[in-house]
């Protein structure tokens, strides 16, 4: 969920969350009377306001002045971190009427490059271009730990193992291991086994191997006997982002050309799927939000949702004017956020993929499915909006 640079900045104006959320249906007036045409414009109003209240079950946008480097849901509040180029992090409170800024901790001396709450969300973890990692309690905003200088290049990702375990991953292919039950500030364990940036790591609940992508493989470290597992084989482009499916029995990455790949979770020599690039255009981030549902964020400005088993792009849940760079769901999975080069965080309510029928025939061919506007998204399709002219 991390950007890839920390030095660009931005002064586009955003997409505007206001009259641009819906297009009102039009209806063809049969009416030939004054009385006739008010009633049919009454009808259309409340049609509309009652449109607009679906798809305006969401958050506000949020826009920062600095460049949004990561974003993080709260596991147990409606509360979203955001992070920042200038090192701060801010908290957000937020309901569907309104976000509030309820707080700004200034965590690093450089970029903020990511962040992640505990699992019972008391304490916030952030990794900074300053080359230091912070443990920040949530409630009090006093700093609980403070590791300074702990690689030699910056730290790009972070994942939480466990209560105790954490890991970071830097810019030159290093991983570090860390218990927070050791004083000091060494790692249990480090490895370099890349050349490149460590662009994503993740691990399952028995949190036996964690999987790191960079570059073009997919390198899996044993995590209790602290040695390398497995490398992969050459995908031939940059991997960038991982997510675990079907009861964390299936791995997905995606790369800067487009394409995704299935690994078994355990066998990560060879993968077991591959996806072809629908646009060729770099996959930055995915999210799950079922079993079988990603949604990723492009580097077209685009969020689109695809259905892995069977593989089938559902449609596009959101638009940004600029590169989708971070994705984070919320702890009940009713809503994402989304952010881009725009210093805008968006949310976008995807509850209706718990009904959505992915095994439903698509009709009119590859090209319509990836431009279809799912509810989620601020812009009707063109055949909803002239559907009973």
């Amino acid at each position: 969920m991390n950007t890839s640079s920390d030095d660009a900045s931005s002064t586009s104006e955003s997409v505007s969350d206001n009259d641009s959320d819906n297009v009102p249906v039009i209806k063809k007036s049969k009416a030939s009377t004054s009385a006739g045409l008010l009633s049919e414009h009454n009808k259309d109003n409340n049609e509309e306001e009652s449109i607009n209240s679906m798809h305006r079950n969401h958050p506000p946008s949020v826009t920062l002045e600095d460049m949004i480097t990561d974003i993080c849901f709260h596991p147990k509040l409606d509360t979203i971190g955001i992070a920042s180029i200038t090192g701060d992090v801010f908290m957000y409170k937020y309901n569907n009427e309104e976000t509030n800024l309820v707080s700004t901790m200034e965590l690093h001396l450089k970029a903020c490059r990511d962040i992640e709450f505990s699992e019972d969300g008391q304490k916030l973890f952030s990794t900074g271009k300053d080359l230091c990692i912070a443990i920040t309690d949530v409630e009090t905003e006093k700093l609980v730990r403070l590791y300074e200088k702990v690689h030699e290049q910056p730290i790009y990702t972070m994942t939480i193992i466990n209560e105790h375990v954490f890991v970071t991953g830097d810019d030159d292919g290093v991983v570090k291991l860390w218990d927070l039950r050791q004083k000091g500030s060494e790692p249990i364990f480090s490895i370099k086994e890349v050349e490149d940036y460590i662009s994503a790591m993740i691990t399952n609940t028995d949190a036996k191997y964690l999987a790191c992508t960079s570059g073009d493989c997919l390198t899996t470290i044993n995590i209790p006997e602290r040695k390398l597992h497995l490398q992969s084989e050459d995908h031939g482009d940059e991997l960038t982002c991982l997510g675990l499916f079907k009861m964390e029995s299936k791995l997905l990455t995606a790369s800067n050309k487009g394409k995704m790949y299935v690994y078994n979770w355990g066998e990560f020599g060879l993968h077991s799927d591959e996806f072809p690039n629908a646009t060729k255009k770099a996959i930055n981030c995915m999210i799950p939000v079922t079993e079988n549902v990603v949604i990723t964020g492009g580097e077209d400005g685009i969020i689109r949702a695809i259905s892995l088993f069977p593989y089938r792009h559902l449609g596009i849940v959101g638009q940004h004017n600029f590169s989708v760079e971070t994705l984070d769901i919320n702890n009940d999975g009713t809503l994402i956020a989304s952010s881009s080069h725009d210093n805008d965080i968006n949310f976008w309510n995807v509850q209706y993929f718990e009904s959505l029928n992915v095994t439903e025939p698509q009709k009119g061919g590859k090209r319509k499915w990836l431009e279809h506007n799912l509810p989620s998204s601020k812009i009707h399709n063109r055949s909803d909006f002239f559907a009973e002219l």
